[in-house]
């Protein structure tokens, strides 16, 4: 009696039943070396990762034939960053392309899940005080709790609401809000907005502004650049600085907001998936907007275990577009007082 295909396990048409490569692959087996130029990480990271997400990845199974957690992180490890499903993947562990993308999935998702843990401003105000100290550190510039900016991602053009997703250079994407501190840790991440928004729409439309105007921090500001409008806790530059207070002002925010473009590239760099040199992300706008996600989620675990060397600027051919913008900043007199207040105390 023949037997439906479609009840076939990809791996067992790969491999046949008594072939047990799901378990030819050991950690213990290779060297750092090796795991860091195939998986992006070393040992001590990927353990981690194999912890944190272990109980959420071995789900139940009637197979005997089930992926192990460790399998499954190694697998989508290799996808962020190098961001392929090519076969040499696959076979370094011994699962097929199809495996791989279920792998990717179910990491992706326990990533995600994971997201609030890891990426979060501070609370407490000892911590918070150290924040703004690190910033001040940097060039000069006080009360700063981060610095927010917006970068595109590449995706494939979705089935429904094509035209929300085309980005002003008429390529489809998603626009990315992120806020980071004076390391490179990620504080916010708002990876879902349809790359048509410029970059003042999504910082308006955000929850990180209702979080900010609702919830935290009176006494301190975020720091972003021209095409996002003044407000009372978003310093932006001046557009025609005229004062020497004014330059060293714009001099200060310059330097300190510089940090937010060194970790777009870093995260680029590391998980190349994002870089657009391999293409664009193959899915729906929501599996992308996760996929970027669970990569901010493990960019800030790997500053956590150490990996924090800036990298060098990513190759891929993903930029973020120019936005067009015009001051409005004389719309918010109470912001204009705030930033006025800091020209005079502090660049005078």
């Amino acid at each position: 009696m023949a037997v439906p295909i479609a009840v076939l396990d990809c791996d067992l048409l790969l491999y046949g039943r008594g072939h047990r490569t799901l378990d030819r692959f050991k950690l213990e087996d290779v060297t750092d070396e090796y795991l860091v130029s195939t998986y992006g990480f070393p040992r001590q990271f990927i353990c981690y990762l194999v912890d944190l997400l272990g109980a959420t990845l071995s789900r139940p199974t009637q197979r005997s034939r089930a992926i192990s957690p460790e399998t499954q992180i190694l697998a989508a490890l290799g996808f962020y960053t190098s961001g392929s499903f090519q076969t040499r993947m696959g076979d370094a562990i011994g699962i097929s392309q199809a495996s791989m993308s279920r792998c990717v999935a179910n990491v992706t998702e326990a990533l995600v899940e994971r997201a609030s843990q890891f990426i979060h401003f501070p609370e407490d105000e000892a911590t918070v005080q150290t924040l703004k100290d690190d910033f001040y550190g940097l060039a000069g510039m006080p009360g700063v709790l981060g610095v927010v900016d917006c970068t595109h991602v590449a995706i494939k053009a979705p089935n429904a609401e094509d035209l929300s997703y085309v980005n002003r250079k008429g390529l489809h994407s998603l626009n990315c809000l992120m806020v980071c501190d004076s390391r490179g840790v990620l504080l916010s991440a708002e990876t879902h907005w349809p790359g048509s928004l410029p970059d003042c729409t999504v910082l308006e439309q955000a929850a990180l502004t209702s979080q900010f105007e609702t919830e935290l921090h009176k006494d301190g500001w975020l720091l972003g650049d021209s095409s996002f409008l003044l407000r009372t806790w978003l310093m932006t530059p001046l557009h025609i600085p005229e004062t020497p207070a004014e330059y060293r002002y714009n001099m200060a925010h310059s330097a300190t907001h510089n940090v937010i473009e060194r970790t777009f590239r870093t995260i680029r760099s590391r998980f190349r998936c994002l870089d657009g040199s391999k293409g664009t992300l193959q899915y729906s706008p929501e599996k992308s907007s996760h996929i970027i996600l669970a990569c901010c989620v493990l960019h800030n675990i790997s500053l956590e275990h150490g990996l924090d060397v800036w990298s060098s600027p990513a190759t891929g051919h993903m930029e973020q577009p120019e936005e067009e913008y015009e001051q409005m900043e004389s719309v918010d007199s109470e912001a204009c007082r705030v930033r006025q207040e800091l020209l005079l105390t502090h660049f005078s």
